[in-house]
C-alpha cells in the first residue's frame, strides 16, 4: 500500500524539477491545514494536499477548497493514480484545484476535462 511520504516525496521531486521551490511542512490555510506549498519561480504559490488511499478524500477535497478561500490561487490534491481514477471529476472542472495520480513508477498523471495526462516520466 501506497504510505502518503512516499506521495510527498514524489510530487516534491516534481515540482523541483520543473524549478519550483517546494516545502512539505503543513501550512495554515484558512481554517484548514494543508500539506505543503510549491513556489514557482515568479513567486506563484500552489497548495498542496496529500491523500493516501486509506485517508478521506472528501475532506482533502474541503481543505483544497478551504486553501483557494485563503488566497492560494490555485491547489492541487495528489493520492494514488488508481483513487484518483476512480473518484467524480466535476469538482476538478469548475474551479482552481487539479487532480493529481502517482502511479506505482512515481511519474505525474494530472487529470484535465479532456482526461489524464502524464506530466513526468
Amino acid at each position: 500500500m501506497t504510505n502518503e511520504s512516499w506521495l510527498k516525496w514524489a510530487i516534491s521531486r516534481y515540482y523541483r524539477s520543473i524549478g519550483y521551490g517546494v516545502s512539505m511542512r503543513p501550512a495554515r490555510a484558512g481554517n484548514a491545514m494543508i500539506d505543503g506549498v510549491a513556489i514557482g519561480p515568479e513567486g506563484e504559490r500552489i497548495g498542496i494536499e496529500v491523500k493516501s488511499p486509506a485517508d478521506d478524500v472528501v475532506r482533502g477535497i474541503g481543505q483544497c477548497y478551504e486553501a483557494i478561500c485563503a488566497g492560494y490561487p490555485r491547489v492541487i490534491l495528489v493520492t494514488t493514480l488508481r483513487v484518483a481514477k476512480r473518484m467524480k471529476k466535476r469538482a476538478y472542472q469548475r474551479r482552481n484545484i487539479r487532480l493529481i495520480g502517482v502511479d506505482a513508477k512515481a511519474r505525474i498523471h494530472r487529470y484535465d476535462p479532456d482526461g489524464w495526462r502524464i506530466l513526468s516520466q
